[in-house]
């Protein structure tokens, strides 16, 4: 998250090294407040990172604000998150992005200090897995701005006695809806798609050091953040589900399935399932599987 990539070298060493068990302990710990300070500049680029083009100078040029992506709310929660999976004793070498979720109270200034305080919620035994479930609230001049919640999965950490993830309410498909999409959009990421993403503060070398993804079992390269990810399909969201008004959507959720390399065309349909809830299917163009599960999103 916020680590340079020298000192993700150093955790990753340190943890396959020590091969700590997940400290259980842990859970309910917060970090203190911790400041972050943005202008039109932050997130102008973190709009390009998330593919933003030419056409959505509302979102890239400051004669029009700009107005702030959504998606751009998990930005600031990487200190804090660092700060958490840090202090569970997460090994870095089996540490993977298993699922994000964002609630909005209110649309982002394009310029201010927002306040973030991290949580640990949980973590969980899943066999072969361990679970680690990080939360953040953040405020803008004290008031809530947003909250969000971070599902990491450490392989080769489960079997340790812990307690099941709570299962969890998603929203479904009715029988036959899967053929009728709301919306359709397709998204082309670029080939720098991940160097330019790593700029906004997630340094992981997997998304730049073809050394360090083929170490990770990428032979094929570094893959795109799955935050990357996140970002274009939230852009395809507010254009077609939000009226492209970023006060409108209220809850973006999603699990990560299957890798994505920078250059791949997101393929994303849209169900409206009622009561301003979609379910969401993303898949990579000319690939079959879907990149994002359980994905879903409340509209107001």
């Amino acid at each position: 998250m916020a680590i340079d990539a020298s000192a993700w070298r150093a955790l990753t060493v340190a943890r396959a090294e020590q091969r700590m068990a997940l400290d259980t302990s842990t859970v309910g710990f917060e970090t203190e407040p911790m400041s972050f300070s943005y202008d039109w500049k932050t997130v102008a680029l973190y709009a390009l990172a998330v593919g933003a083009t030419e056409r959505e100078l509302d979102y890239v040029y400051e004669g029009r604000g700009p107005q702030v992506l959504p998606t751009f709310a998990v930005i600031p929660a990487y200190g804090p998150v660092s700060q958490l999976f840090v202090k569970t004793q997460c090994d870095m070498t089996r540490l993977v992005h298993g699922g994000q979720t964002l609630r909005l109270h209110r649309p982002l200034p394009p310029q201010g200090t927002l306040v973030t305080t991290g949580k640990i919620q949980g973590i969980y035994d899943m066999k072969k897995l361990g679970q680690v479930v990080l939360s953040t609230r953040t405020t803008l001049d004290g008031e809530p701005c947003f909250d969000t919640e971070w599902s990491l999965l450490v392989r080769d950490a489960g079997n340790f006695g812990g307690t099941r993830p709570p299962k969890l309410e998603l929203p479904t498909l009715a029988e036959g809806q899967v053929d009728a999409p709301s919306f359709r959009a397709e998204q082309a990421t670029r080939p720098e798609q991940a160097l330019l993403y790593r700029l906004t503060g997630d340094l992981n070398p997997l998304h730049a050091d073809p050394d360090f993804a083929k170490a990770a079992g990428f032979d094929q390269g570094p893959i795109l953040h799955g935050l990357c990810t996140f970002g274009f399909v939230g852009r395809a969201l507010l254009q077609h589900a939000c009226g492209a008004d970023p006060g409108k959507l209220k809850s973006f959720s999603v699990q990560f399935r299957k890798p994505v390399w920078p250059g791949d065309v997101l393929c994303t349909e849209g169900f409206d399932v009622g009561n301003g809830r979609y379910v969401i299917h993303t898949r990579v163009k000319g690939r079959p599987d879907l990149v994002l599960t359980s994905a879903w999103a409340e509209v107001a």
